[in-house]
């Protein structure tokens, strides 16, 4: 058997990367050679097993600690070698014979006496795509279309495999029972076992006639357009799941679910946080002095809102209930205004002496910061 990659070579992570690092760029790396996105490429479909293989072992606390002792040994029995540490490794052709013997006597051993029904229906896998929307539909939810490509069942043989007219049949090897007797040489003696059929793969049947359009697989990559509707009130960088649209199962199983991962686009005027927005409205100097109706947006709409006599600059206001819908909740967070009282440039000559006059007749009654603020330096310096 060729050597296998090291498993964290496989992943591009080091041995002391976390679970979440391990997890971060298996995703990333299935996804890159996921065979739904690489139809008829060998190599991607190879790279994904790899990949596979190396994340089932390194996300496995137990076959993560053996694989960093013993290597591939430590929890691939099919590697060849002494196993975990040597023992009887002359007399067997491989570590699965270990199992094997187990299994003879015992009834389990190395992996258990139950195998799964290869024939009995499997749930199809999940299956990832990313949508981008603007904020506003974030907050408000939308019905959004999304392309995808997915294994769905094969419209011509309905999933058996077989071309119309013709049917599997009954493997010659293991007559149907999927499974061989198999008899190796061991340190006891001549020991006989069970293994599945390499024919039919264990099914107990073979397709002798396959279906042309999926070529005996039972299912087929279709690339599809689905309305998906987006929950009001997801956050930029979460994930929907929408059941049953995944690749569809084998043998009558179940489709797979799929994930949506939901990426908002900046607003230039709303800031969540949260389900709480945070809107920033620029008022004039008067507006601020005397008080005005001023014009605020929110997620809704536009609304009216009057700004008292003497609003300060930084000043907030809070809309209860304007924020964004809590996800599966009828509340709402809320909104913050927060004032921002804008200072004329560029004033005529006229316009200087006018707000000289003005400023002059002001005392420090109308001044309560600056008052206080003068009142506390002389305090401090006396």
């Amino acid at each position: 058997m060729a050597d296998k990659r090291d498993y964290y070579e496989v992943l591009g992570v080091s041995k002391t990367a976390s679970e979440d690092e391990i997890k971060k760029a298996y995703r990333q790396l299935a996804k890159k050679y996921h065979p739904d996105l690489n139809p008829g490429n060998k190599e991607a479909e190879e790279k994904f097993k790899e990949v596979n293989e190396a994340y089932e072992v390194l996300s496995d606390a137990d076959k993560k600690a053996r694989y960093d002792q013993f290597g591939h040994a430590g929890v691939d029995p099919s590697y060849g070698g002494g196993g975990y540490g040597g023992g009887f490794s002359g007399g067997f052709t491989d570590m699965g014979d270990i199992g094997d013997i187990f299994n003879s006597f015992f009834g389990g051993g190395f992996g258990g006496s139950s195998r799964a029904n290869p024939n009995a229906p499997r749930r199809g896998q999940d299956i990832e795509t990313e949508v981008t929307i603007n904020f506003i539909d974030a907050c408000n939810g939308k019905e959004v279309e999304i392309n995808l490509n997915r294994l769905e069942t094969c419209p011509d043989c309905h999933g058996t495999g077989a071309a119309a007219g013709s049917s599997s049949e009954t493997c010659p090897d293991c007559h149907g029972t999927g499974q061989v007797k198999v008899t190796q040489r061991t340190p006891f003696g001549m020991i006989s076992s069970q293994k599945p059929c390499t024919k039919c793969g264990g099914k107990g049947k073979v397709i002798t006639n396959p279906c042309p359009k999926c070529r005996g697989n039972g299912r087929v990559n279709v690339s599809r357009k689905i309305s998906v509707n987006i929950v009001a009130g997801i956050d930029d960088g979460q994930t929907m799941q929408v059941r049953g649209q995944g690749n569809a199962g084998a043998n009558g199983g179940p489709n797979g679910d799929l994930h949506v991962l939901v990426n908002v686009r900046p607003d230039p005027i709303f800031e969540r946080d949260g389900y709480d927005i945070h809107t920033e409205v620029p008022i004039t100097y008067m507006q601020a002095v005397l008080g005005d109706e001023i014009i605020v947006p929110t997620i809704d709409g536009k609304v009216k809102y009057t700004i008292p006599e003497g609003t300060q600059n930084g000043a907030t206001f809070r809309f209860k209930g304007k924020g964004v819908k809590k996800i599966n909740r009828s509340d709402r967070g809320d909104q913050y205004v927060h004032v921002n009282i804008e200072v004329p440039k560029n004033l005529s000559k006229k316009q200087k002496d006018l707000l000289k006059e003005f400023e002059s007749s002001l005392s420090d009654a109308n001044y309560n910061k600056r008052k206080n603020f003068f009142d506390r330096i002389k305090e401090a310096f006396k």
